[in-house]
């Protein structure tokens, strides 16, 4: 029997400076993740972290699975890059705030 596998860190960007995402989106992601009892780390804007290189992203990037809201895969792909940690291909799945709702997004952060 094989053990299950491993719950995926939840990682809520609040993209607070770059101001791509609607407030409103990013307020009811996060009012559903915090109702939701689960467990999640929220960081104020992945784009700042990469442009001061903050070394957290390269403990993301190290955590696999990892479930990620922010805003376009390719970009949150592009600022892991750009700061010499890149995202693995497999483990890492990415909610789009900026193009799917709010349950769209809880769903998919949520989902077993």
């Amino acid at each position: 029997m094989s053990d299950p596998a491993p719950q995926p860190k939840l990682l809520y960007c609040r993209c607070a400076y770059a101001q791509v995402v609607p407030t409103s989106i990013k307020d009811g992601v996060l009012a559903k993740l915090c109702e939701s009892g689960v467990g999640f780390e929220s960081v104020a804007d992945l784009c700042e972290m990469a442009a001061h290189r903050d070394g957290r992203l390269k403990a993301f990037a190290q955590t696999t699975p990892i479930r990620i809201a922010a805003c376009y895969p390719r970009v949150v792909r592009g600022l892991f890059r750009q700061s010499d940690v890149p995202l693995p291909e497999e483990g890492v799945e990415i909610l789009n705030m900026r193009a799917q709702s709010i349950d769209e997004v809880t769903e998919g952060m949520l989902k077993s």
